[in-house]
C-alpha cells in the first residue's frame, strides 16, 4: 500500500529530518522522494539537499540530490527516487526553506510471499506460457546479384 509522505521542510534552524520506521516492524518499507522545492521566504542562494543513508557495508554515506536556487531552479522533480529507511535529508548549503514530498510504501512480508506464486495450477502455468511469445532469432537476408 502507498501512503503519502507528509513531507518535511529544511531551514536554517532545522537543517535535517530523519525518516525511520519502527525497528520491530518486519515489513519492507520504501520511501520515494517526488519533489524538492524552495518555499515562501527562500533567498536567491544555492540550497543543496543531501540524502544520508547507509551503504551495503553499513557505512554512512551522503549524496547530494538537489541544488536549488530561486532565480534559476526553484523546484526539482526526482521522479520517485526510492530510498530505504532510515534515511536523513539534510540541508548541506543554503538556508531554505526547502520542502520535500513523496510517498511511503509498506509491503507486509506475507503479501510478498513467494509461496503463492508456486501454487499456480498447471492450467494457469500453461496460460502464462502461452501469453509470452518466444523470442525468435533475426532473419538474415542476402542480396541477390
Amino acid at each position: 500500500s502507498h501512503l503519502l509522505f507528509p513531507g518535511c521542510e529544511l531551514t536554517a534552524s532545522t537543517k535535517s529530518y530523519t525518516f525511520q520506521v519502527d525497528e520491530e516492524d518486519d515489513s519492507d518499507h520504501i520511501l520515494a522522494l517526488s519533489v524538492v522545492c524552495l518555499t515562501d521566504g527562500a533567498k536567491d542562494e544555492c540550497n543543496v539537499v543531501e540524502v544520508v543513508g547507509r551503504n551495503h557495508e553499513n557505512q554512512e554515506i551522503a549524496v547530494p540530490v538537489a541544488n536549488l536556487k530561486l532565480s534559476c531552479q526553484p523546484l526539482l522533480s526526482l521522479d520517485n527516487f526510492k530510498l530505504q529507511p532510515p534515511v536523513t535529508f539534510r540541508l548541506a548549503a543554503g538556508s531554505g526553506p526547502v520542502h520535500l514530498t513523496g510517498w511511503h510504501q509498506i509491503m507486509h512480508r506475507e503479501d510478498a510471499s513467494f509461496e503463492e506464486d508456486d501454487d499456480l495450477s498447471e492450467e494457469e502455468e500453461d496460460e502464462n506460457e502461452q501469453e509470452l511469445a518466444p523470442i525468435m532469432p533475426a532473419k538474415k537476408y542476402r542480396r541477390k546479384e
